[in-house]
């Protein structure tokens, strides 16, 4: 699966809701668009409800676990192979999990190691995400959209790597480094 948003029992559901459509669907070909989401089990049932409607009315297809398809007969029924896919267009995966370190060992399982996201107003909740996601680059409270080169200042991206090792050949210390990225925001969207 490519990108993650994991909406926390104490998300603020309005940021959650622009983050997702943003992360989705402003530009759903690129690496940086979220494929998933996972939503705590504590989450506002009218809220999920407001989600799925949202995502079908923009076109997206929503591949879901039972619990999440309930809530519209437009869901399918999502397989273990949805929760591995890189859609690249109007497509999502979408799971309840009942706590954040089911959340966390979820992402670690099936992502890219590209970029997720949180969304929560705990920060306690928020470091265990950022410390124990292992991706590339990892947010709060914004928009997997700004994972680019040259959002991060680097100029124009050349590309993209989710390996923690990149070199081969002779190496030194330098080449054994890797970056992990932490981003906090408070609802930013690109």
């Amino acid at each position: 699966m490519g990108i993650v948003i994991y909406i926390d029992d104490e998300a603020d559901l309005d940021k959650a809701m622009e983050i997702i459509i943003n992360a989705k669907t402003s530009r759903t070909s690129v690496c940086n668009a979220c494929e998933s989401v996972l939503i705590h089990k504590d989450v506002d049932s009218d809220f999920i409800l407001m989600l799925i409607h949202r995502l079908l009315q923009l076109g997206v297809a929503i591949h879901a676990d039972p619990f999440l398809c309930a809530y519209d007969e437009r869901c399918q029924l999502a397989t273990q192979e949805d929760y591995y896919k890189e859609y690249l267009g109007m497509e999502i995966s979408m799971k309840q999990v009942v706590d954040l370190e089911e959340a966390i060992y979820h992402i670690n399982r099936y992502s890219t190691h590209h970029s997720e996201t949180i969304v929560s107003e705990n920060y306690t909740n928020i470091k265990q995400f950022l410390r124990e996601v292992d991706s590339a680059c990892v947010y709060a409270n914004a928009s997997t959209r700004f994972s680019d080169g040259f959002e991060f200042g680097f100029g124009a991206e050349i590309g993209i790597s989710t390996q923690k090792l990149h070199a081969r050949g002779p190496m030194g210390l330098e080449a054994l480094t890797s970056q992990k990225y932490i981003i906090l925001g408070d609802g930013q969207i690109r």
